[in-house]
């Protein structure tokens, strides 16, 4: 009889690496960033880009940033929740699903990044400073980038579903 706790991942359950190692990526840049940059202060990388270190209490756009502290737990329990909806369904989702799986991954491990900031700091930390002229895009990080780049796949797997070959139109 197989014991079902230590048993491989099944199914689309095998992208979880993908996950660690945008944590382990996202954990380790922002190490390096807390460690060589100055808050606030610019370091230009290439034109329209800099590095710029950021403490962002609040959400996407530092949405609720200026509260004064009760927006780390709330974010923290919605993050939390949201993990563990993925990872059951990432592990739940059949092998042929590869489009959306190694989305959700992202998205789980960018999660995971960003969680794991507001428990340990109070606070995400973002360093990717793009901008046109004077235009600054909000401050992001490594585990933003993977969310993104996530749900944009899970966007185009959706898609190629509804254009499938199981699609009929009316």
């Amino acid at each position: 009889m197989v014991d079902k706790m230590n048993a491989p991942p099944r199914g689309a359950g095998r992208w979880l690496w993908l996950s660690l190692a945008v944590l382990f990526i996202d954990q380790l840049s922002k190490y390096a960033a807390s460690h060589w940059l100055v808050l606030h202060e610019a370091r230009s990388v290439l034109p329209s880009l800099n590095f710029t270190l950021v403490h962002n209490a609040g959400a996407a756009f530092s949405f609720l940033s200026n509260e004064p502290g009760w927006q780390r737990w709330l974010f923290t329990a919605i993050a939390l929740v949201v993990v563990l909806l993925i990872f059951f369904w990432l592990r739940r989702l059949p092998e042929s699903e590869g489009r959306t799986a190694m989305g959700l991954a992202l998205i789980l491990g960018g999660a995971l990044g960003n969680v794991w900031d507001r428990i340990q700091l109070g606070y995400v930390v973002d360093f990717i400073d793009v901008y046109y002229h004077d235009w600054h895009w909000p401050a992001f990080n490594v585990a933003d980038s993977a969310i993104t780049a996530g749900a944009t796949l899970l966007l185009l797997a959706a898609m190629a579903k509804k254009d499938g070959p199981d699609h009929h139109s009316q």
